[in-house]
């Protein structure tokens, strides 16, 4: 079974601008960003959606969760942002590895899409 893109960019096969890594994870910035500051935080170890999360990825997800906070600060999003996970490709999924989206340096709309 051939890697995702985001396995490999965790492996540094592929290159792209990392604003935070460790054990558990690598955040970079999106390629395509949607607003002046788009950070995709990946888990190292793909879970292909959070419907396929199991039990066993509750540690990862909320270390996501909290990671995000910490590189909000770090890029300085001291006005808000904002915490996306899509879910199929109705939800824009492109890349089928589960990624937490860190969306923020501007005022975002709501409902979003």
């Amino acid at each position: 079974m051939s890697k995702t893109l985001f396995e490999r960019i965790c492996a540094r096969e592929i290159p792209a601008d990392i604003v935070y890594e460790d054990e558990h994870m690598v955040a970079f910035r999106d390629i395509k960003p949607q607003a002046p500051v788009h950070v995709l935080l990946v888990p190292r170890r793909p879970i292909a959606r959070i419907e396929d999360a199991a039990s066993s990825d509750q540690a990862v997800l909320g270390h996501l969760l909290m990671k995000a906070g910490e590189v909000a600060r770090q890029l300085g999003l001291k006005n808000g942002f904002r915490l996306v996970v899509n879910n199929g490709p109705d939800a824009g999924e492109a890349v089928p590895h589960l990624h937490v989206h860190l969306l923020g340096g501007r005022a975002l709309g709501w409902p979003p899409g």
